[in-house]
């Protein structure tokens, strides 16, 4: 079953040259898609399109069962497909950990309870445990990643948008995000330049270039 798929769709920003030009996407249940390509081809604008960041010029997006057309429609994507922002700056801004991590669920009905019950089972299953009240923006990089992973896990998607997802990590948090991801049942789509990162993780390659997907 395809739970995100992508119908011709094209897009350009101000410059005269599209980003993407007629793309055909899927992502199934259960596989692991590497998307590469060079800087600046267009692999996350792809993602963002997905989840209705950026809605493109031409083309269609299904997900999830069907088209995506209003950013009402995408609100409901973006709980089901996770999206992992290449700068965990931009993912985290509450005052605490827990509080990052709690948004999401709270922004999906849950109580404060079932919320906090959330928190401690995804920051445990992640190691995590001893961050849970740390002033978020006091964390080091790594551990920034880390969290933004787990308040994207929080919501329970079932598919996993991944944007450099180890990019300027030491090795220490590397492998540990690594070991993470490889353990993770959802369906992702990854955009990565690390080699291990592509070949621990992908079970499909595909590559963007001059605006297509080969």
């Amino acid at each position: 079953m395809d739970l995100i798929r992508l119908g011709q769709v094209s897009h350009a920003f101000e410059s005269a040259h599209p980003v993407l030009d007629g793309v055909d996407f899927a992502l199934r249940a259960g596989e692991k898609v590497a998307l590469l390509g060079a800087n600046g081809t267009g692999k996350t604008t792809l993602l963002h399109v997905m989840v209705g960041l950026i809605r493109p010029r031409t083309g269609s997006v299904h997900a999830f069962g069907r088209e995506r057309r209003a950013e009402a429609d995408f609100v409901e994507v973006r709980a089901k497909a996770g999206l992992l922002f290449q700068d965990a700056d931009d993912q985290l801004f509450c005052p605490t950990v827990a509080e990052d991590v709690a948004f999401g669920p709270l922004n999906l009905g849950k109580s404060k309870a079932e919320a906090r019950a959330i928190v401690h089972d995804v920051l445990g299953r992640l190691g995590l445990a001893a961050l849970e009240n740390r002033v978020t923006h006091k964390l080091s990089g790594g551990q920034k990643r880390l969290v933004s992973l787990a308040a994207v896990l929080a919501m329970d998607p079932e598919a996993l948008l991944l944007d450099e997802p180890t990019n300027a990590l030491d090795e220490a948090t590397r492998e540990r995000l690594l070991d993470i991801l490889a353990g993770l049942p959802q369906a992702m789509v990854i955009v990565s330049h690390d080699r291990e990162v592509v070949e621990r993780l992908a079970t499909r390659r595909v590559t963007l270039r001059g605006g297509k997907l080969t």
